[in-house]
């Protein structure tokens, strides 16, 4: 079974949706008993849907310059 997650998963309580996929709370509860059709239409909603950018919880790497010659 196709399925737009891509284990990005936290939903946005204001928009009661995943910012990973972009499938609404509903949509996911329900998504294993869905028809085809139903299903076809909530890929096609978020085909191009892009993933929330989430801060890294890493420090950004230190960048160490090499010693002058």
């Amino acid at each position: 079974m196709e399925t737009p997650c891509r284990n990005l998963c936290a939903l946005d309580r204001e928009r009661k949706s995943c910012t990973g996929c972009g499938r609404t709370i509903e949509e996911i509860v329900h998504w294993r008993s869905m028809t085809d059709a139903e299903r076809a239409a909530v890929m096609a909603r978020v085909r191009d849907f892009q993933p929330a950018a989430r801060p890294s919880p890493f420090p950004p790497p230190v960048r160490r310059t090499p010693p002058s010659a």
